[in-house]
């Protein structure tokens, strides 16, 4: 708290020392005229912004978070091309992913959920606040029935609905606000606007978002909380939770080339399967894999 008024004086050391009449010949003082209105309203001004950047509990609305989640998605598809060679497994997918939000806690969002394939062999999956969620042709291609490519979806359809990627973004809002009070308060006695530096905070989180989704990944126990939401989806979907165990130790025996992506970006498998068989126990779902798997092989073809 002790940094706005720091700020503030620097804004305001133009107005607030003395100037001096060149016509006198010398330095006498002469006292700046001052709109003492205009001066409080942008003091109350900076001291909003700086509540504002305090004020943890505002959300973002769903507006906000899906065109916040576009410009990031807009970011992931300058790194990767998207694949479309085969619509149907698009299709496919994406019906996947409609069963799972339909049985889930939060089944609408804004603009809906949308499953996109990226056209790489790097194993991995992404997903944005937005709703979309990008999988890896490498990930699909590793996934040896519906039910495993049900894990992959229902675990980034936690990412979404447990608002990992919002929270990230709540605390980057929390800095970029706080350092728009900073400039605001500092540019008091310019009078100046500074937009643009507005534009480039909000282009730095949506490259931090990207940067952590692509390179770095959540952390630990956001990632275990996702599996275990992925869990419950599948579960009251009719899918075999055991499934992203099932898809956890394929990935673990992947070719080290092709993890490339997933290792970087999240625990190692062998973590997330010792955690996700801890919370088996509650799940009590008949095996039905055998009547799905005719229709993935359809897909696979």
């Amino acid at each position: 708290m002790r940094v706005v008024p720091l700020f503030i004086t620097i804004g305001c050391v133009g107005l607030l020392f003395p100037t001096y009449s060149a016509a006198q010949g010398e330095k006498e003082p002469v006292q700046p005229v001052l709109d003492m209105n205009l001066l409080q309203q942008d003091l109350d001004s900076g001291f909003a912004q700086l509540d504002q950047a305090f004020n943890q509990e505002a959300e973002l609305s769903p507006e906000e978070a899906y065109y916040l989640g576009r410009a990031v998605a807009a970011n992931i598809l300058e790194q990767y091309t998207l694949y479309g060679r085969n619509p149907a497994l698009i299709e496919y997918l994406n019906l996947i992913c409609s069963a799972l939000v339909i049985n889930s806690a939060q089944p609408v969002i804004f603009n809906g959920y949308h499953v996109l394939i990226l056209d790489t062999q790097e194993i991995n999956a992404f997903a944005t606040s937005g709703g979309h969620i990008f999988i890896s042709l490498g990930l699909v291609e590793a996934a040896d029935s519906e039910d495993t490519l049900a894990a992959v979806i229902a675990h980034e359809i936690a990412h979404i609905q447990l608002r990992h990627g919002l929270d990230l973004m709540q605390n980057m809002r929390l800095t970029q606000d706080l350092s728009a009070s900073g400039v605001r308060a500092a540019d008091i006695a310019a009078r100046g606007t500074p937009l643009q530096a507005q534009r480039n905070l909000f282009a730095d989180q949506v490259r931090e978002m990207v940067n952590v989704m692509v390179v770095h990944g959540y952390s630990q126990a956001q990632e275990f909380e996702a599996d275990s939401l992925a869990m419950d989806l599948l579960a009251v979907t009719g899918y075999e939770p055991t499934s992203l165990i099932e898809m956890l130790q394929t990935l673990e025996t992947a070719p080290g080339g092709h993890l490339g992506g997933f290792a970087k970006t999240h625990p190692a498998p062998a973590l997330r399967i010792a955690q996700a068989k801890q919370i088996l126990f509650p799940y009590s779902v008949p095996d039905t894999r055998s009547f799905r798997l005719l229709r993935y092989y359809r897909m696979r073809e």
